[in-house]
């Protein structure tokens, strides 16, 4: 009986609590699936930027000589197209290792053995090596890790 005399005397107070508890609930989820929209949101709009370089690289002869295994930028230097569009790639990654960092985005599989093939090649791997000082030392620690030991490497190190 004494509960009924409590609810009836902080009903109302009990109403007010239920309702700020549900508003709560509700905002979290919405927070949650904001969340998982930006996530979304980011991988589509890395992967068109992606696209994006690759597309011209594809489209600007100028460009072909930066996949070939062969090429040696010692006896035929790196051209400025080359080397900016290198740069361009090494942009990119940085972005998406620290958009990777900010948990907005999950980190793709494969992603160092892409970075140790990229590197691999004479001219992006020139490229890298002078620009390198000039990034950020925890995505320089990332790429290093990815070309000296692909296996282990993990993007949060």
């Amino acid at each position: 009986m004494a509960v009924v005399a409590w609810l009836g005397q902080h009903w109302f107070a009990l109403t007010q609590t239920a309702g700020i508890i549900a508003a709560l609930g509700v905002a979290a989820a919405g927070l949650l699936l904001d969340a998982k929209a930006r996530r979304v949101g980011n991988l589509i709009a890395l992967t068109d930027r992606h696209r994006t370089l690759w597309e011209r690289m594809c489209s600007d002869r100028k460009l072909a000589r930066i996949l070939d295994p062969a090429a040696d930028p010692k006896s035929s230097p790196v051209t400025p197209e080359e080397e900016l569009f290198v740069i361009f790639l090494i942009l990119h990654l940085a972005n998406t290792y620290f958009t990777m960092k900010t948990g907005l985005l999950k980190q793709p599989q494969g992603l160092c053995k892409d970075v140790q093939l990229l590197f691999s090649l004479p001219i992006p791997r020139k490229v890298w090596r002078q620009v390198r000082d000039l990034q950020d030392e925890p995505f320089v620690k990332f790429v290093e890790d990815c070309l000296t030991d692909q296996d282990s490497a993990q993007w949060h190190r």
